[in-house]
C-alpha cells in the first residue's frame, strides 16, 4: 500500500496549474497578440517583414499605396493601401513616413507615429482598402511613405498566411508653381463617406480650396445633431474624419460641412 501526503500533491497540482496557465497564456499571445496590428515592419526600419504570417514575401499578395504625388509644405493629402491576392479572408497593414504626419482613418489606429489596423479588416470584392490621411512636413523635399500588407485565412493559425512589402510613394513636397497650381485646382467638395452602409465606423472625406474655419456635424433624420466631428480652422487640403457611431441605433443619419460660403450635406446609413 502506497501512502500520499497532501502537502506534495497539492504542491504538484499547484504548479500544474501554474503550468498551463502559462502555455495557455503563451499560446494566446502567440496567435491572438498581434491581430491588433504592430509598427515597425514596413521597409522604413529596414525589418524583415511581417514574419508573423510567414517567414517570406510573397509576390501573390499585391500591396499598392495611392494618393496624391506631390504636396505643399503642410497641405493635407488623402491616401489609400490596397491589398490583395492570397488567401485574403481578411487583411491588416503597418504604415509610416519617413517625415510629416499620419492620422489613421476607419479601421486604423496611431502607434509610435506609425499607422497599424485596429483588427484584421474583412476583405470586399477582392481587396481590402485603408484610408489615411498625411500631412507633409513645412519644409521642402522628398517624403516616402512606406506600407506592408498580409492577406490571412483568420484559421487560428499562421500557417497559410502571406504578406508583401508595397512598392515606396515618393511625395515631392514643393511650393513650386505647378504645384501652386494644383492646390488652387482643388474645388470645396465633400465626399461619400465609406463604407456606407457603415457599423459602427466609417470615414468622411471632404476638401477645401481655401482655408476657413470647418464645421462638419453629423444630424439624425429628425435633424438632431447628434455629432461634431470638427469645429476648426483648416488649411486648404484634403482631409479624413472617422465618425464612430457605436452609441446611436440603427438608421438614416446625415452629416453637413459648412466652411467659408460652402455647404453640402450628404446621407449616410448606420445598419447594425
Amino acid at each position: 500500500m502506497h501512502v500520499f501526503t497532501n502537502q506534495p500533491v497539492g504542491k504538484a497540482f499547484g504548479k500544474f496549474i501554474l503550468t498551463t496557465m502559462f502555455l495557455s497564456v503563451a499560446v494566446t499571445i502567440y496567435v491572438f497578440g498581434y491581430s491588433g496590428g504592430i509598427t515597425g515592419k514596413t521597409q522604413k526600419s529596414g525589418d524583415e517583414g511581417c514574419s508573423c504570417h510567414g517567414s517570406a514575401l510573397s509576390a501573390v499578395v499585391s500591396v499598392v499605396i495611392d494618393g496624391p504625388a506631390s504636396l505643399i509644405p503642410g497641405q493635407t493629402g488623402t491616401y489609400n493601401v490596397t491589398i490583395s491576392g492570397g488567401p485574403l479572408v481578411a487583411a491588416g497593414t503597418n504604415i509610416a513616413a519617413s517625415a510629416g504626419t499620419l492620422v489613421p482613418g476607419a479601421g486604423l489606429r496611431l502607434a509610435s507615429s506609425e499607422l497599424t489596423h485596429q483588427e484584421p479588416k474583412t476583405s470586399s470584392n477582392g481587396k481590402v482598402v485603408y484610408s489615411f490621411t498625411y500631412t507633409a512636413p513645412v519644409t521642402e523635399g522628398s517624403v516616402t511613405l512606406y506600407a506592408n500588407g498580409n492577406s490571412v485565412n483568420l484559421d487560428g493559425t499562421n500557417g497559410n498566411d502571406q504578406w508583401n512589402f508595397a512598392q515606396d510613394k515618393t511625395v515631392s513636397v514643393s511650393s513650386a508653381t505647378d504645384i501652386e497650381s494644383e492646390k488652387y485646382n482643388l474645388n470645396y467638395d465633400l465626399k461619400q463617406n465609406y463604407p456606407n452602409p457603415f457599423n459602427p465606423s466609417t470615414t468622411i472625406f471632404y476638401q477645401i480650396p481655401q482655408a476657413g474655419n470647418v464645421e462638419l456635424k453629423v444630424f439624425s433624420i429628425t435633424g438632431t445633431e447628434v455629432a461634431s466631428l470638427v469645429n476648426a480652422y483648416k488649411p486648404s487640403g484634403s482631409y479624413a474624419v472617422e465618425f464612430n457611431a457605436s452609441t446611436l441605433t440603427s438608421g438614416v443619419y446625415f452629416y453637413k460641412i459648412s466652411v467659408n460660403n460652402f455647404s453640402e450635406i450628404k446621407k449616410m446609413v448606420l445598419l447594425r
